[in-house]
């Protein structure tokens, strides 16, 4: 466990062998009052899960990483914080990775990175009210030493990449980095600067995708983000569609 640092960004780090979940562990201490700022952090996870409810594999080697925040922002804004995780967390792997083009980086939508077309990371952010304020929990699974296979949409990892990145050095430049997309989004107030720095790290825009709903597939242009961060896909028809949440996969070479 001395590999990762006792604070990452001035935040403390609390870290455990083997946890469920680092996310659940970070609600519970919400739940009995813990405010945090804390980073949770596992060297494996029994109950790792991603979006959606999803299994997310947690062997030793990986990032599993989640970050308490109370009250970060007024709940009508609170969603944006997805995006703002993802630029951090992206700023961080640039610093760690000597020779990586910013171009082999991606930010797929709405909470994914991908390198070189492979997904190598994922964000769930999850969220609870107690005292009348919101609880935040950012969770980053990070592909740093091994991917699952198969998957549907392609995996990768930084090893086999080329990069050697160790869990505990990411967190440490992920806690600077977070903290710089914090105090950039403002709580909120300054959402136009986050969106439009993850549009120019996006992955797939102006070409065809495939949403998968819970209730449809469909497909079209991915086009932009609205004001809000949602998805805008506009349909062969030449009718445009905003998307809030769906998986995203190309239909053409990206």
């Amino acid at each position: 466990m001395s590999a990762f640092p006792p604070t990452a960004g001035g935040i403390p780090v609390v870290v455990f062998d083997r946890i469920g979940s680092t996310n659940t562990e970070a609600l519970e201490r919400a739940r009995r009052s813990e405010r945090g700022p804390l980073w949770v952090v596992a060297l494996e996870q029994s109950g790792g899960r991603g979006r959606q409810g999803r299994v997310w594999i947690s062997e030793p080697g990986n990032l599993y990483a989640s970050l308490l925040l109370h009250d970060p922002a007024p709940s009508a804004v609170l969603p944006g914080i997805c995006f703002v995780a993802a630029l951090a967390l992206h700023d961080a792997l640039l610093d760690v990775t000597s020779g990586l083009a910013p171009a082999q980086l991606k930010l797929k939508w709405p909470n994914d990175v991908v390198l070189d077309g492979r997904k190598i990371a994922g964000i769930l952010v999850e969220g609870i009210a107690a005292e009348g304020k919101h609880f935040a929990v950012i969770g980053y699974g990070v592909n740093c030493r091994h991917h699952p296979e198969p998957t549907e949409f392609p995996a990768g990892n930084l090893h086999d990449a080329g990069f050697a990145v160790s869990p505990g050095g990411l967190l440490a430049a992920l806690g600077n980095t977070l903290n710089a997309r914090l105090v950039e989004w403002n709580r909120g107030s300054n959402f136009r600067s986050i969106r439009d720095a993850w549009i120019a790290r996006a992955s797939g825009i102006g070409t065809a995708i495939e949403v998968r709903l819970p209730d449809r597939t469909i497909g079209g242009t991915f086009e932009t983000l609205d004001s809000d961060g949602g998805l805008l896909l506009r349909r062969a028809d030449g009718t445009r569609e905003t998307i809030h949440a769906g998986d995203v996969f190309p239909l053409t070479a990206m």
